[in-house]
């Protein structure tokens, strides 16, 4: 069954909701989750509060050594080392996380990179697109046993209104023969993380499993913000005060805010039954104009079933082997 890309009449929550206020009364005793980039920036916020609720978390980091640090003290929360621009280190997290856990009942692709210099992972792809969206299609594939045996399951996909800096390019997605321009690749990826969410939805359906995508919100205080000069970061709207950056946008949320919409995707019961859809502000999003500023909103070319079919035909040829039936 298709969800409507529109927001609810009631929901309860807004974009000042936090994390911990999306979950209040809910125990998910019992319940898996396995997160990537779980260990900074909303990721972590969205495992204390995932691991708080009464989650078994696992958390997928490249630097095994800092997330286990950063989530020292948190209840039942295991870090693995996890590369998602690594085709043999995803086989490999999958292979030991089912191996611990073989039931999976929610899935946050969380982890990825921003606009940094063009740079390629060893098969020669644009690096945000083999991060951003290769690396968490086949974790999910990996993962999709493990995802079927829940019956329930949610994957939640970190996309971002980011996606308004470019559709996908099908001729040449990882800028073989265009100039690389780093913010169009960063929202190719994260379109690509949307249409990933409505067509992995409509193949889960028969097994319970639903998908969904997030735009988080304009966050400061992230690690996404590294490969920016002091002049992007004013061009975006960002300002350096006292040594703080802070952003001058009445969109602008904390990483408490930042992580509502994950958490809210991931549990909400006004969302059982539903997927294939782009959220933000624990709602799901209406649909606006592709030429739209818009940060809340999600544009068509994002959410167009057509071009996620292709997309996952694309990943399918680029990563050699055919994603959850």
């Amino acid at each position: 069954m298709t969800t409507e890309q529109k927001p609810l009449e009631t929901v309860g929550f807004g974009p000042h909701t936090t994390a911990s206020e999306a979950i209040v009364g809910f125990n998910l005793q019992g319940k898996t989750v396995v997160i990537t980039g779980g260990h900074s920036g909303i990721g972590l916020e969205t495992t204390r509060v995932l691991s708080g609720a009464g989650a078994q978390v696992v958390v997928g980091a490249r630097d095994v050594n800092k997330a286990q640090a950063a989530t020292a003290g948190m209840k039942d929360v295991e870090v693995l080392a996890l590369n998602l621009s690594d085709p043999i280190s995803i086989d490999l997290f999958a292979f030991t996380a089912m191996k611990k856990h073989p039931t999976v009942d929610i899935l946050i692709n969380n982890a990825g990179i921003m606009a940094p210099p063009l740079a390629r992972d060893p098969r020669g792809f644009e690096i945000q697109f083999a991060t951003n969206h290769l690396g968490h299609f086949q974790l999910t594939t990996r993962l999709w046993p493990a995802l079927v045996k829940a019956k329930s399951a949610r994957v939640i996909n970190l996309s971002s209104a980011g996606h308004r800096f470019a559709a996908m390019d099908f001729k040449d997605p990882n800028f073989n023969d265009r100039p690389y321009e780093k913010w169009a690749a960063y929202g190719q990826s994260k379109t690509a993380n949307s249409l990933f969410s409505v067509e992995l939805d409509r193949r889960g359906q028969p097994y319970g499993v639903r998908a969904f995508a997030v735009h988080p919100g304009r966050i400061v205080g992230t690690d996404l913000l590294r490969y920016q000069t002091e002049d992007e970061l004013k061009a975006t709207g960002f300002v350096r005060e006292k040594g703080v950056l802070k952003s001058n946008a009445s969109e602008q949320k904390d990483i408490p805010q930042g992580a509502a919409t994950t958490v809210w995707c991931a549990t909400s019961p006004l969302l059982e039954g539903q997927g294939g859809v782009y959220c933000a502000d624990c709602n799901i999003s209406p649909v606006i104009a592709n030429d739209s500023q818009n940060l809340s909103g999600v544009r068509r070319w994002a959410i167009d079933p057509i071009t996620a079919k292709e997309l996952w035909s694309l990943t399918e040829k680029l990563l050699g082997f055919e994603g959850p039936a």
